[in-house]
């Protein structure tokens, strides 16, 4: 039983060619439910969907800790975090669990890496759902040459000191302010993501992650792999948006889904943990809404 859940989960790790990711397994209480295969935001964890999924007892979760995350190995020194690098481990997860298809279920980040599978992949995906996101982050074309030379000179710097935190409530006191979140309902995510070090807990999390991508797609690019999504889609949108966050052109993207619906939900960017029972209850409706 993981802390912070009233349901029964188990640790998976999948030995991928590309190094072993980690996961939270949440069986569901019948059999043939409905799968779902859940992706966290940035620099978060697979204990992010831990309260929604006690929310969904009906669906059986697999929440990955995607690489360089919480319990997964990080990228070996070459290696690459591009939101596009983590498609064919998905596919080697839903291979190593028997699952022709699912539904994908996607928070910020994981939302982006989502939306880019399912049109990759698209046989093996069900349903979509984006929590707070759709698609990937865009660049201003005029932006690019900068940002290129950026994400060089930032892979050349010495990597800065992860912070230390004496107690595990220090962590999350100070992510669940950054979240806006209280420091209970981030508890979970947070004991996922530190490292027991001599002195105390770090941040679990590999530091590259953090380095500029050099060239994100151009705003063009992402809503035209949009329009070429083919499943049912939800998203899920926060009433208060994260002012850290680049505005994405969210009602132009949603005109480019073929199928989609759309919901704004009270609370912040991590509204599946803030407002938990109404983000099932939207993913609920939309799994009994039937096909398209």
């Amino acid at each position: 039983m993981v802390a912070g859940s009233s349901r029964q989960c188990a640790e998976r790790r999948f030995p991928l060619a590309t190094g072993t990711l980690a996961a939270l397994h949440f069986p569901a209480a019948v059999e043939g439910a409905p799968r779902v295969l859940a992706l966290h935001g940035w620099l978060d964890n697979a204990a992010s969907f831990t309260a929604l999924a006690n929310a969904l007892p009906e669906l059986e979760v697999l929440a990955l800790d995607l690489a360089g995350h919480g319990r997964s190995d990080w990228r070996p020194p070459a290696g690459s975090y591009a939101l596009v690098d983590h498609l064919p481990e998905l596919l080697e997860v839903l291979d190593a669990l028997g699952w022709p298809s699912c539904t994908l279920l996607g928070h910020s980040m994981g939302a982006a890496i989502a939306c880019l599978f399912a049109v990759a992949a698209p046989d093996r995906v069900d349903r979509l759902i984006c929590i707070d996101a759709l698609g990937p982050l865009s660049l201003d074309e005029a932006e690019a040459a900068a940002r290129l030379r950026r994400a060089l000179s930032a892979r050349r710097e010495p990597q800065p000191r992860r912070r230390l935190f004496a107690r595990i409530e220090d962590a999350c006191v100070q992510r669940g302010e950054l979240n806006g979140l209280s420091a209970e309902s981030i508890a979970p995510l947070v004991e996922r993501g530190l490292a027991k070090v001599a002195d105390g807990w770090i941040w679990a999390a590999d530091p590259r992650l953090q380095l500029p991508s050099a060239l994100p797609m151009s705003e063009a690019q992402v809503q035209q792999l949009l329009r070429a999504l083919s499943v049912p889609v939800l998203v899920l949108a926060a009433d208060v948006p994260d002012p850290r966050l680049p505005k994405l052109q969210v009602h132009a993207r949603l005109d480019c889904v073929p199928q989609v619906q759309y919901a704004r939900l009270p609370g912040g960017h991590h509204l599946h943990i803030a407002e938990t029972e109404r983000t099932a209850a939207e993913i609920q409706c939309f799994l009994a809404s039937g096909p398209g």
